[in-house]
């Protein structure tokens, strides 16, 4: 089967499509065909070595496909069942693979591959975000920043759903249009973001800022926060956060920072199940629109990252094997 092996740690460019065996499923996986793969931030930073992993090894966390074979004690999924997954993988940038089965989720009538690969990671992302790390109630103002990538738009969309206010901010007219789409109430450059968020809430600031820039961004998301308000690091795209002297929490208004994980808010088959459940019935019913940004044959998945990490792109890049 064809697969993109990262032989070693590096740019885009290290990515090579190969022939490789096909993998056989151990006890309690499944093996997978996969019909399409989704294009992450994890992605890159294990193919950077910024996330450690051993290469060579097949990239991909996140796909979506049909199984072909279910492995020794398995029970919830059969050959010919449609399944997501977004870790417990051994790659979903390839033809086959074998994912665990407690790590995967039944995807519902309704819901199209591509669909669901838009709303699996980045959409229970989105979800946790909002639901758990700082709940948005109703009237809570809200900053989302890269409000017109994957898990930006998505978390406009789902603010907005909990009864939020939302300022987006993102780099060019064309994303803003993408943001404004998504049901955001304001629209922001980057220039000078933290003064005009306080304009737009007469000076109290937000209940809480989603970050997923991470350096650039950083020290004014702390200049946008309300007095106890809540600052969630949820990526790094810009390079890492700076060190944060404690005393500024104070000083800013006993303001909160967390960096969460998917893997925290995931632990669990039945708490990841639940999430997938939720964000694809939103799908179903039509009340999340999940947008696809671009869509890659698998040799063309150099240019796709090239695309992502130049930030060229709103919505969700997928490779199809």
């Amino acid at each position: 089967m064809r697969a993109v092996i990262v032989g070693e740690h590096g740019g885009p460019e290290v990515l090579a499509l190969s022939e490789v065996d096909r993998p056989a499923p151990g006890p309690g996986q499944v093996l997978v065909e996969v019909r399409v793969a989704g294009i992450n931030y994890m992605d890159v930073y294990q193919r950077t070595g910024a996330v450690p992993r051993q290469t060579p090894f097949t990239l991909g966390v996140e796909g979506v496909g049909v199984v072909a074979e279910a492995g020794a004690g398995v029970t919830e999924f059969a050959a010919g069942d449609r399944i997501g997954w977004f870790s417990g993988g051994s790659g979903s940038h390839a033809e086959f693979a074998t994912v665990d089965a407690g790590r995967a989720v039944a995807i519902p009538d309704g819901v199209s591959d591509e669909q669901a690969t838009a709303a699996l990671m980045q959409g229970i992302t989105a979800q946790y975000l909002a639901t758990d790390t700082y709940p948005i109630g109703e009237g809570d103002p809200v900053l989302v920043h890269a409000a017109a990538g994957g898990v930006g738009q998505l978390l406009v969309q789902i603010a907005r759903l909990r009864g939020g206010r939302v300022v987006g901010t993102t780099s060019s007219a064309e994303k803003a249009q993408a943001v404004r789409d998504a049901g955001a109430d304001e629209v922001l450059g980057y220039d000078d973001f933290a003064a005009r968020v306080r304009e737009l809430t007469d000076g109290a600031g937000v209940a809480a800022v989603y970050d997923g820039v991470g350096a650039a961004t950083f020290e004014g998301s702390l200049a946008s926060l309300r007095p106890r308000g809540v600052l969630v690091i949820y990526g790094t795209a810009s390079g890492p956060t700076p060190a944060l002297e404690i005393p500024r929490l104070n000083s800013g208004g006993s303001l909160y920072v967390t960096r969460p994980s998917i893997a925290h808010y995931t632990a669990e088959t039945a708490q990841l199940r639940a999430r997938a459940s939720q964000v694809l019935g939103w799908v179903a019913d039509g009340e999340l629109t999940v947008r696809i940004g671009g869509d890659y044959p698998l040799d063309e998945v150099a240019t796709a990252y090239r695309e992502l990490e130049a930030r060229h792109t709103t919505g969700k890049l997928l490779l199809h094997p």
